[in-house]
Formats: structure tokens, sequence, C-alpha cells
């Protein structure tokens, strides 16, 4: 038995063009390609599909899924190294729960907290060797650590405030079926661009990059599909007409 593209995407609740970028790089590849151009898929790809699903929600990067599955890294080891990752995860969000709390009460009339409290659980320094790898060095993150430093309790409310309006207008563009290269959408993904600027400012190619580490990684993906299932991949592609146009 054989499943379309379209079949495999609603069953998999992954896009029909996630699909098409695994195929693109060999992760996962359609038994078959028919004369019309339609790829179709057996039960051996969905197994693997389920395993590429599984592995992006234990926080692999595309790359290293497709290691793992073709046997060049041992997965256990990448289980160990998730399980790492998850206990350090599990006391940041001791401390970001902490921080809401003593929030709470401030509002509520408590004591106030001073400024450097309101950040406490915000630490981004776990992403420091992601930063070093991509990009080769780390001024990019010091610079978004001075910045949020330096920021203020109504910065902070302003900024979350129009990173929740952007990704949710894109998620209701691409529900609408608009192009990543229409007016619309680019005008979005000025203001997502503008937006990264309030912690550092991008190149083209660290943009293109960005992008693409929303569809590789499974943090990332997760936090966009949740919104629209397929949103990762909408944004990346609208950040590669831009990146290219604009940057």
């Amino acid at each position: 038995m054989s499943w379309s593209i379209a079949q495999v995407a609603r069953m998999s609740n992954v896009t029909s063009r996630t699909l098409r970028h695994y195929d693109e790089i060999g992760l996962l590849r359609p038994a078959r390609v028919g004369g019309n151009g339609y790829r179709y898929y057996e039960r051996e790809q969905l197994l693997r599909l389920q395993q590429i699903l599984l592995l992006r929600e234990l926080g692999l990067g595309l790359e290293a899924i497709g290691k793992t599955l073709d046997g060049e890294l041992d997965r256990l080891d990448a289980l160990r190294r998730h399980h790492q990752q998850l206990l350090a995860e599990r006391d940041r969000y001791a401390r970001l729960a902490d921080t809401v709390e003593r929030s709470i009460q401030e509002m509520e009339g408590g004591e106030e907290m001073a400024a450097e409290e309101l950040f406490e659980g915000f630490d981004q320094s776990q992403y420091e060797d992601e930063v070093r790898e991509r990009w080769g060095h780390t001024e990019a993150y010091a610079e978004s650590q001075r910045k949020v430093a330096a920021m203020t309790k109504a910065d902070a409310a302003r900024i979350q405030a129009e990173q929740r309006a952007i990704e949710a207008g894109l998620a209701e563009v691409m529900r609408a079926g608009v192009p990543v290269d229409d007016p619309r959408t680019q005008e979005l993904v000025d203001r997502h661009y503008r937006h990264l600027c309030e912690f550092w400012t991008p190149n083209r190619e660290a943009y293109l990059c960005i992008g693409q580490m929303y569809v590789d990684d499974a943090r990332f993906t997760a936090h966009y599909d949740e919104q629209a299932p397929g949103l990762a991949a909408y944004l990346r592609d609208a950040i590669a007409v831009y990146a290219r146009a604009r940057l």
C-alpha cells in the first residue's frame, strides 16, 4: 500500500513543503515518484518519518537525525545528550516559574523586584555554543546579552507583545494561502527582522541561518508549528526571500 504526499502530510501533521524538503536533502526519500511528479510513500517511509519526528522532539537537528537514522551516530548517545538538556531545561523552567510568581506578587501590590531579578530564568547562555558553531564567533550573543541587560520592564513587555503580533500575523497569512513572497508576508518578515535587531543585527547569511534553524531545531519548530502547522517552514522560506532581496 502507498500513500500520496498529501495523505502523509495529513496523517503526520507535517506539511507537504517540509516533506519535499526532506526529500531534497536526502533525509526521507519517497518510495517512488509517479509520472506526474507526485511523491508516493510506503510503510517503510512512514516508519522512517516517525523516527524523524521522534528525534526532532528530542532536540536533534536534521543533519544529526540523518546521521542517526543511517547509523553514523549512536542513538543512545543522542538520547543521553538530550536527557542532560532536559534536566538543564527543568532547572531553568523552575527559575523562570519563580520569576513569574514573584512578578505576579509584585503586580498584586507586593515587594518590588530588583531590576536584574526580572530576567532570571531567561538565561540564553545555553545557546552560546550554537551561535559560535553557526557564525564562528560570539559577538552576536554578547551583543544580545548587553541589550537584554539594559532593557526595562516596559521594554520587555513591548518586545514580547510585538513578537506575539508578528507570529499571529504570519500564521494568519499562511493559513490564508498567501505566498511567502507576497508583500503582506514580506511586511511581516520585515517586522520580524527589525524585532531581531532589538537584540542584534544579523547580516544576510546569519538571517538565512536563523530561518533554517527554525526548521532544523525542534525547539523552534515546535514553538512556531504549535501556532499553525508548517509555520516554521513558511517563515524560513519567507526569510529567504527577504534576505536575498533586502540584505
